[in-house]
């Protein structure tokens, strides 16, 4: 019996993989199985490899495995892509249809399954992969009985007919399956999982809860991957209280629109990834200038240009704090697990009303796409601040002059009015402008307005903008990272310290403003500092360089190939970087 193990399906895009993987996780994690999954395809409708690889476990995990212990295959290129992380004990069941052949140097045990035939003698080949998973559960000794909810609400609408053929196509995978296995018993049986219910979603879907639940109507967007899901949740949720999904033109029409829904007092927000992001730069700079609230979603992926579409990436990081032209406040949020992407999208949208700015959530593909395990949410810590909305009459004015909707303030923020409000009449503009909002060139008010919006951030407290797993006063070893890269670093560093390394780990969830008083008194107590990000320039490194010092003892453990880090990655590259030594058993000293 295993407490954890890891599976992936394997075929062509369109073939019906994402969703073996989808119906054999779901039904895991109704029995209380903690999971982990992630996909790799194609940025095409239809063919090209793709898979889909979820690791199980009895206690939480938030990675990718390093290794394979089951790999279900529809074609041979499936094989000699993904046969070099099955270990020595790892199994391969493979389609009988296409003769699959095991390559010499791989030592696992080696099943054919007529996942077709079994599944065209039921009616239709397209149930092969019920076929599939049905066999995967004769190995992992997962009863046929826990997929009957999950196969009735998916095709429960086409009959009850079409139910009872995919449960027979899953029973018939699973008979065979241990018809192969005679008397052996398979090294693969999971342990019994606690049976406890819990949520099962990527990230881009806690997201778009965390927007609706945030008090969004309206999100105004252009579909591009890795962002469209967000858009797909909410257009099915938001006319349900009263809001509307807009699919815009182009991603600057989004982003204008959900400015001036802001302004109109309308929670509204934008998604998109790197492309668009480059398109909306203009549009947050009017965000920042006319000090509307606006909340943009980041999902990076593979650039430049078109780049890596449907790849893990971290390289919008400084575009993003830096890449409006001009001088305005912004804040940067990166949430690292799918909890946080739920409750960091509420905070967005509360940070972006309160210091009236341009609010950025920076996900990544990993994170927006990978399937997470996530405990029930905690909706009593959700929260509506408004922030300077003034809600109340106002009164009129003697003079007769306009609202000071950019009044200068003590603490740069100005109050604010939405349209129609009696004695609220002001002007709005992308230019510089004077308190009234009327355009202003002169060299005394340019000065006062800057300094005033740039005030604004002076304040800012946010409970969350380090996590920090920090057990020694001294570490030989500091790793930090962003986003979706803390469940590889957590894992690396379990290892490190059976290694004899004293580790700590800092995940930056806030990267601007820099958390720097947070961060420098772990960087000034490490020996050495490993920033691990999946870029080439080591772009968090620079802002920590930047913001904290210490430049002569930071390193970067850099991945651009466009997968995400696994635990072994940050295990091996951070001794490689620093050629830190670790005592071995036998007593000799190796990397």
């Amino acid at each position: 019996m295993v407490n954890q193990l890891s599976w992936k399906v394997g075929g062509q895009q369109g073939e019906g993989i994402e969703s073996t993987g989808e119906i054999f996780s779901i039904a895991l994690n109704r029995l209380g199985y903690y999971l982990y999954g992630y996909r790799h395809f194609s940025s095409r409708i239809k063919g090209g490899h793709t898979n889909n690889k979820i690791r199980v476990s009895t206690t939480p995990v938030r990675t990718i495995a390093d290794d394979l212990d089951i790999l279900v295959a529809f074609d041979q290129e499936t094989i000699d892509l993904n046969c070099g992380e099955l270990h020595e004990n790892g199994i391969i069941i493979a389609d009988a249809k296409f003769k699959p052949v095991k390559p010499d140097h791989v030592q696992a045990d080696f099943y054919v399954v007529p996942f077709t035939e079994i599944a065209s003698e039921l009616g239709t080949s397209l149930m092969k992969n019920m076929v599939a998973v049905g066999a995967s559960c004769a190995v992992i000794n997962v009863e046929v009985a826990a997929f009957t909810g999950v196969v009735e609400e998916i095709f429960g609408r086409k009959g009850e007919a079409v139910v009872q053929k995919n449960m027979e196509a899953i029973q018939q995978g699973y008979d065979y399956m241990l018809s192969q296995l005679g008397d052996k018993v398979s090294p693969l049986q999971l342990d019994e999982a606690d049976g406890r219910q819990r949520m099962f979603m990527i990230g881009n879907d806690a997201i778009a809860l965390g927007a609706l639940t945030g008090g969004v109507r309206l999100m105004a967007a252009y579909p591009i991957t890795p962002a469209s899901e967000i858009m797909e949740y909410l257009i099915e949720k938001l006319p349900k209280v009263g809001g509307t999904v807009i699919q815009t033109e182009d991603e600057i029409a989004a982003a204008t629109m959900a400015i001036g829904a802001n302004y109109g007092g309308i929670r509204s927000f934008t998604a998109s990834a790197g492309p668009g992001l480059s398109l909306m730069m203009e549009a947050i700079g009017l965000s920042g200038m006319t000090e509307t609230p606006l909340v943009v979603v980041d999902t990076q992926r593979g650039g430049p240009s078109t780049g890596l579409p449907t790849k893990q990436e971290q390289s919008d990081l400084m575009a993003m704090i830096y890449g409006t032209h001009g001088e305005i406040p912004k804040i940067v949020l990166a949430p690292s697990t799918v909890e946080e992407a739920f409750y960091d999208t509420i905070e967005a949208f509360n940070l972006a009303e309160e210091y009236q700015c341009p609010v950025i959530l920076l996900s990544d593909l990993q994170l927006s796409l990978g399937k997470q395990t996530v405990e029930p949410l905690d909706f009593s810590q959700v929260e509506i601040r408004r922030g300077k909305l003034v809600q109340e009459e106002l009164p009129e004015r003697e003079d007769k002059s306009y609202f000071k909707r950019y009044e200068v303030t003590e603490d740069g923020i100005s109050p604010r009015v939405i349209p129609g409000m009696k004695n609220g009449v002001h002007h709005v503009t992308g230019v510089e402008h004077d308190e009234t909002g009327k355009p202003s060139e002169s060299p005394a008010n340019r000065q006062a307005q800057m300094d005033k919006r740039m005030r604004k951030l002076d304040r800012l407290q946010l409970n969350m903008p380090v996590y920090t797993n920090a057990k020694h006063e001294e570490a030989d070893l500091l790793l930090v990272g962003f986003g979706s890269t803390r469940g590889a670093i957590e894992e690396a560093v379990e290892r490190l310290e059976k290694d004899g390394v004293k580790v700590n780990h800092a995940h930056v969830r806030l990267v601007h403003p820099f958390p720097a008083e947070e961060l420098l008194p772990l960087v000034e107590s490490a020996k050495n500092i490993a920033i691990v990000e999946n870029n080439a320039t080591g772009q968090l490194a620079n802002i920590v360089k930047m913001n904290v010092g210490h430049a002569h003892k930071i390193k970067s453990l850099l991945k651009y190939d466009g997968n995400p880090f696994q635990p072994h990655h940050i295990h091996e590259g951070s001794k490689e970087l620093f050629e830190l030594y670790y005592s071995l058993p036998s007593g000799k000293e190796s990397l």
